[in-house]
């Protein structure tokens, strides 16, 4: 018998440890704790970029910790690398709203929800927190402290090829069934990530308050709330960047589109819980069934606003109403506005609004449904 010998590969074996010696002095790099020698903190501002889905960020350096968004300092970008100003006008303010902890840079680091505004301080077109803030600041809205609860369905793609994570290349899973809340490597994708972004959240202060696998394989959903008047559209949108940073570093898109696959699959939506403080107390339940009835008279009207392709999720199929009819029911997930069987026990609660598309704009949405059923007048 012959012996066949192999000479050792050196070369690459070097490479490998000379790459793991990189990829641990990246690490130690990133994890820097600054308190060790300098008060200095970094504070990255998040704003919602031109197609009104995308986010963008930059960092600054501060001299040291800051805790309210009043004393942090107003800054600038170009508008016009974004889609929110012409060239040779491109300048955009950006007004510090509210501060999270930062999950990634950690310390006394932070992540700072902006909105953006022209130099003469009108806001851009872009802007929906400020007329959500005003609608907010009525004194009729704010005195009946309204909570809503968000759940953010999304979607995670392989990065090359946008397929679901988790199927196979030009190919398709076994039928839904087995995946909504389910466990096993041939039924759930991305628990990591998804469990990465749970506790991400929770370190920067966001108001989560779940997480679980939705009936599509490759989808999830997560729960801000209960939140009270603006902060519920601060916290769903730096929970969305929070979940893109991570993406970004796992290598995976993350998709808010309504409906990523056509056919027989559930699509994605941003089901909003709502209630007031009226609707909360004895009696609640007969305030709920007029606000019904006023968001059934404004139900066109909703509907554009609530989200970017979301006719081809309200099919009527896939436990959604259609999207020209309103109906609203106890218990019922094909309905546009679902009541819970107990706040139909109780006389007194919440309603979910089950219209608004994964893509919708929170602030839109949750200014929308307060004005609608505090302030308008049929």
């Amino acid at each position: 018998m012959e012996w066949q010998t192999h000479e050792p590969d050196i070369a690459g074996e070097c490479s490998v440890k000379i790459l793991i010696l990189m990829m641990s002095l990246l690490s130690d790099l990133i994890n820097l704790n600054l308190s060790d020698t300098t008060e200095k903190i970094i504070a990255e501002y998040i704003w919602v970029g031109g197609s009104g889905v995308d986010l963008r960020s930059k960092a600054r350096t501060l001299s040291g910790p800051v805790n309210d968004p009043s004393k942090l300092p107003k800054w600038n970008y170009d508008g016009s690398s974004t889609g929110q100003a012409p060239g040779k006008d491109s300048e955009v303010i950006l007004y510090p709203q509210a501060i999270f902890k930062d999950p990634f840079r950690r310390g006394n680091n932070i992540l700072v929800m902006c909105d953006a505004y022209t130099p003469a301080g009108e806001p851009i077109p872009t802007n929906k927190r400020h007329a959500a803030a005003k609608i907010f600041s009525h004194p009729d809205v704010a005195v009946e402290e309204p909570w809503f609860g968000i759940e953010q369905e999304y979607t995670l793609l392989q990065k090359d090829i946008h397929w679901p994570l988790g199927w196979p290349i030009n190919g398709f899973p076994g039928p839904q069934g087995p995946y909504y809340c389910g466990v096993g490597a041939e039924k759930a994708f991305g628990r990591d990530i998804v469990d990465s972004h749970y506790k991400a959240c929770l370190y920067a202060g966001i108001n989560i308050s779940g997480i679980n696998a939705e009936v599509m394989p490759g989808q999830w959903e997560f729960q801000v709330g209960p939140s009270v008047g603006i902060s519920a559209g601060d916290e769903l949108w730096m929970a969305r960047y929070i979940l893109e940073r991570i993406t970004e570093i796992a290598g995976v898109v993350l998709s808010l589109d309504p409906k990523p696959i056509p056919g027989d699959w559930n699509g994605a939506g941003a089901h909003t819980n709502y209630s007031t403080k009226s609707m909360r107390t004895d009696g609640g339940y007969e305030v709920i069934k007029k606000a019904i009835e006023k968001l059934g008279k404004r139900h066109t009207e909703h509907i554009s606003a609530y989200g970017e392709g979301n006719e081809r999720r309200l099919t009527g199929r896939h436990e959604t109403a259609d999207i020209n009819t309103f109906l609203w029911g106890v218990a019922n997930r094909g309905a546009s506005i679902r009541v819970g069987r107990d706040t139909e026990k109780e006389g007194k609660g919440y309603f979910e609004d089950r219209r608004p598309a994964s893509n919708m704009d929170p602030y839109v949405v949750t200014s929308m449904i307060a004005e609608t059923t505090i302030l308008w007048k049929p």
